[in-house]
């Protein structure tokens, strides 16, 4: 129990989502009693076990289906004789009543730049559960004042501030930085990262200027199409408040599945 615990916590920590699972009831002959626990990624590779075999290679197939839809789940198994016999160990048939618990990391916005429109954006972050990682070079748009409720603020470059965070699945970056090029050196850098969620600021004009430019340096057609450029929903804002509220409202929409790389390139 305590080494699947600690593996389980290990991954999440690296920013992989994982699901527990634990036996929850059994009624006959079953591989595992109740209470024991294995723990799935979306990769399919395990760590404990609810009994080998059929039973458990079908279980982790519809748990990796439970990761893709980010939902718990309750599974119930019935595991025959004849099943029993084609797997290893013991013969044995019965039911097994499964739960599947999700587990994520914390999801991370990562706000390159620290204008107006990330002060909004990051308060409304907050109030929408993310933790707040705040990247600028200018102390005096990267502060605790300007910034309170961020949980981290970097005062580096663009370089720098990359070798001391770190992108998972959970992390979704915006970059609003203060010109183009800056823009553009931060999605060199992060674009072929395992962010949730890549977002950038600016015009058509501008955004199809970066984009040549790093096909020109090698990024593929496909990595770009990961980019919501024009970023944020489009509700006609002008306003840095109102531009905050587009970009957080897109973020959600990915956070809860409702877009897709091919919607993004219908945007463009």
């Amino acid at each position: 129990m305590t080494e699947i615990l600690k593996e389980a916590l290990r991954r999440v920590d690296k920013g992989e989502v994982i699901a527990w699972v634990t036996v929850v009831e059994t009624k006959g002959s079953t591989p595992r009693e109740v209470g024991a626990k294995m723990v799935v990624g979306k990769d399919g590779l395990i760590t404990g076990t609810i009994g080998g075999g059929i039973t458990e290679a079908k279980v982790i197939e519809e748990v990796k289906q439970a990761l893709k839809e980010g939902k718990g789940k309750l599974i119930t198994y019935h595991l025959t004789k004849e099943e029993a016999a084609l797997g290893e160990g013991a013969i044995c048939g019965g039911d097994m009543m499964l739960f599947v618990d999700v587990l994520r990391p914390k999801e991370e916005i990562m706000i390159f730049g620290g204008g107006h429109i990330a002060v909004f954006l990051s308060k409304l972050a907050k109030m929408v559960g993310f933790r707040i990682v705040i990247i600028d070079d200018r102390e005096e748009f990267a502060n605790k004042e300007r910034f309170p409720e961020a949980d981290e603020i970097i005062v580096e470059s663009i370089g720098k501030a990359l070798k001391q965070v770190k992108i998972t699945p959970s992390t979704y970056i915006v970059i609003v930085t203060r010109g183009h090029l800056q823009d553009q050196e931060v999605l060199a850098s992060v674009i072929e990262s395992e962010a949730a969620y890549l977002g950038m600021i600016g015009s058509s004009k501008k955004i199809a200027t970066v984009f040549q430019h790093l096909e020109e340096q090698g990024v593929s057609t496909q990595e770009l199409k990961k980019v919501h450029a024009p970023i944020g929903i489009d509700i006609k804002a002008q306003t840095p408040e109102e531009i905050a509220v587009s970009i957080i409202a897109e973020v959600i929409q990915v956070r809860r599945g409702k877009i897709n790389f091919e919607e993004v390139t219908d945007k463009k």
